[in-house]
């Protein structure tokens, strides 16, 4: 068989939507590993042969099948031989829109669909294959979050509601789930992701504690996940960092910490989405009105917040917080950050300085100094706590 290679996967979908393609991923077709080697391609894969092309450093994975051997999305085994086909390749692919190769001469061979369903707008699984790798379910709801007019069909989403059923959900690995999750929050509409995993079950599995926002009342709405995926999506539409649009999602200290401890999240989303969690009560009443924050209060919320070391998370926070009214004015913003510059703007070391001997009280003076510099700014600034 003469070796043969394709572009496939995501290239050729986003090629044909009309959308820059990132990456390209390639099979090659009736080769074997030696021949590869020789050819000047080296091996990088560890579960089966992937290989860096010697001037682009692209990949390039023979073509495989794959035999589900145990549970979770690391149960299978991989065979490649020169007499695995393109289609017995591109089969085991997820959905049709990814399951389509493109040849050196421009032609796109499409054995199940994926360019119909592309025109349909529709996540279509390729096979039965499909219910065999619980990452998928992920996989599909962030494409949703990025396709945002795309729809799962009725048939995938019995499929993947199956899964959830039979416990395969429940084999994710943490960090996967974090990273698929991440990933979608990253894309244009993130509701659309989570609204495919509840519409198949999986989020009350992967994340119970978002799941459980449906059916609560909000504030400012009648449902607070309702509510929750109008400000994830007001943050991703504002170009928001991922800390940020995590933090302005869930808004519960005790959510939270047992989704993230379970998921195993990053400290950095972590701990922003904990801090604007634990404060966003106190900083929504920063300025107006009876409950407004003296000169002492804010000094205290800045160190509350470490914010003299980390400034751009404090700021951070006021984003995610302004996130969570999903466009409306927020004055707080500007004021609790021009207050913190004011703030920060004292010299400890100076300060430190004029008490001499008395080391026991630096801290105190320190702390005085700063509060002074807020009033004074508090009665230069403009704005409505002027």
């Amino acid at each position: 068989m003469t070796m043969k290679t394709y572009v496939v996967g995501g290239a050729v979908r986003d090629a044909l939507l009309g959308l820059p393609v990132q990456d390209h991923d390639h099979v090659v077709v009736g080769a074997t590993p030696e021949q590869m080697v020789a050819a000047g391609f080296r091996p990088v894969g560890k579960d089966f042969p992937v290989f860096l092309h010697p001037k682009t450093q692209e990949e390039y994975a023979l073509a495989r099948t794959e035999r589900k051997t145990a549970p979770g999305y690391h149960g299978f085994v991989f065979h490649t031989s020169p007499d695995v086909t393109l289609e017995d390749d591109l089969v085991r692919r997820d959905l049709t829109i990814n399951a389509m190769a493109q040849g050196d001469d421009g032609v796109v061979v499409d054995p199940y669909g994926g360019r119909r369903d592309l025109e349909a707008r529709l996540f279509r699984h390729v096979s039965e294959a499909f219910a065999e790798d619980p990452v998928r379910i992920l996989r599909v709801a962030r494409f949703a979050a990025r396709f945002a007019e795309f729809r799962v069909a009725g048939e995938t989403n019995a499929l993947m509601r199956g899964m959830v059923a039979a416990g395969e959900a429940d084999a994710l690995v943490p960090e996967r789930v974090w990273q698929e999750v991440a990933r979608g929050l990253m894309e244009r509409r993130p509701s659309r992701m989570f609204a495919v995993l509840r519409d198949c079950g999986a989020l009350a599995r992967i994340m119970p504690e978002l799941d459980a926002l449906w059916g609560r009342p909000h504030p400012r709405e009648a449902d607070s996940g309702v509510r929750a995926m109008r400000v994830i999506d007001h943050a991703a539409g504002r170009g928001l960092a991922l800390a940020v649009r995590f933090a302005a999602l869930v808004r519960d200290v005790e959510a939270i910490d047992g989704l993230c401890r379970r998921l195993k999240v990053p400290n950095d989303c972590r701990d922003l989405a904990l801090m604007t969690a634990r404060e966003h009560g106190t900083i929504d009443g920063a300025i107006g009105g009876a409950g407004a924050m003296s000169a002492a209060d804010l000094v205290a919320l800045f160190a509350r917040c470490d914010a003299y070391r980390k400034p751009e998370r404090f700021a951070d926070m006021l984003l995610a917080a302004e996130a969570a009214t999903c466009g409306e004015d927020y004055p707080q913003r500007p004021w609790l950050l021009g207050a913190l510059d004011a703030a920060r703007g004292v010299n400890a070391g100076e300060v430190a300085a004029r008490c001499g001997a008395d080391k026991a009280g630096i801290p105190e003076a320190v702390l005085a100094a700063r509060v002074e510099a807020v009033e004074y700014w508090m009665r230069q600034a403009p704005g409505p706590a002027a």
